[in-house]
């Protein structure tokens, strides 16, 4: 006896990470820049949702049809739709997940049971099952080759209805130079700073502005070393001129001479970085020549909402 096919099931969703790994228990997958698709085929009927539950069969037809056309009664599909480059001018649809399969509920199989009964669907384009990365680092390739990111899966996971750190996501990181103008003290057991505040100068040097804190990125000996060479530029006040969010608490203050290189995801709508990591210290970049460098947007679709992406 068949399951009661349902009319909704929840995404599972990616828990954003800073860690760069690679494992034989985790798989890699491109992340796409597009919106999630949810496809639920039921007999003749299918329909496809957000990942908010919007419906989304009038933006993909040709999706439909292809879904429609799959020799199953009942499956559902979970995936990434982007726009405007498949067949019919339309979309592709990159599936990544099944969730159910002809009277069975397999969200309970482990990821590598699920990516088997996928593979066995004759999926035909404008579909298409998105394939395992074999890179040693899938996350530089993701940079080279200009895409969102990547999705870290576990094999042995199970697809949860929620945000999951079984499935994490590795962003492509923008890189830029700073120049530290400060400090702070280091916490519990953590031993030399706690974190650098940078900043940039504007283009046409008068202003020095506050970026934000780096935290990570550091071993101990470079937190010690850091601090040894910060130490002989402390000076009385802050060398920043336009600073929202300085800490007010256990700050030093350095002269603005020393340049780092940090990755971060982007910039928040307030100027500063989100999520930064330090990637190495810039022996030979004069720090007024760091001003801030823009990264041209991505383009979306505009009936695009954050809420309905991946």
């Amino acid at each position: 006896m068949t399951n009661p096919f349902p009319e909704w099931l929840a995404p599972m969703a990616a828990t954003l990470t800073q860690d760069r790994f690679v494992g034989p228990e985790w798989i890699f997958e491109r992340k796409f820049d597009g919106i999630r698709v949810l496809a639920f085929k039921h007999g003749s009927d299918v329909r496809l949702f957000s990942r908010n539950r919007l419906p989304l069969n009038g933006s993909y037809p040709s999706v439909v049809q292809a879904i429609a056309n799959l020799p199953v009664h009942d499956v559902i599909l979970d995936g990434e739709a982007t726009w405007g480059w498949g067949p019919l001018g339309e979309a592709d649809y990159y599936v990544f997940d099944i969730l159910w399969l002809e009277g069975r509920d397999v969200t309970t199989l482990p990821l590598d049971a699920r990516r088997a009964l996928l593979s066995e669907l004759p999926l035909r384009l404008p579909i298409e099952q998105v394939t395992a990365l074999d890179d040693p680092k899938p996350w530089e390739r993701a940079r080279v080759e200009g895409w969102e990111g990547v999705i870290a899966k576990r094999r042995d996971s199970r697809y949860e209805h929620r945000r999951s750190k079984h499935w994490l996501k590795m962003k492509c990181e923008e890189t830029h130079p700073f120049v530290v103008g400060g400090f702070t003290d280091p916490q519990g057991k953590r031993v030399g700073l706690g974190a650098l505040l940078v900043g940039y100068f504007t283009p046409d040097g008068d202003d020095f502005c506050f970026a934000g804190k780096i935290g990570t990125g550091f071993d101990t000996a470079l937190l010690l070393e850091l601090r040894a060479r910060l130490d002989g530029l402390e000076i009385p006040k802050t060398p920043f001129t336009r600073a929202k969010g300085l800490p007010r608490l256990r700050a030093h203050w350095v002269r603005p001479e020393l340049v780092v290189e940090a990755g971060f995801i982007e910039w928040t709508g307030h100027g500063k970085l989100r999520h930064p990591r330090l990637l190495r210290v810039l022996m030979d970049t004069p720090a007024r020549d760091v001003v801030r460098r823009e990264r041209s947007p991505r383009t979306r679709d505009d009936n695009e909402t954050g809420a309905e992406r991946a």
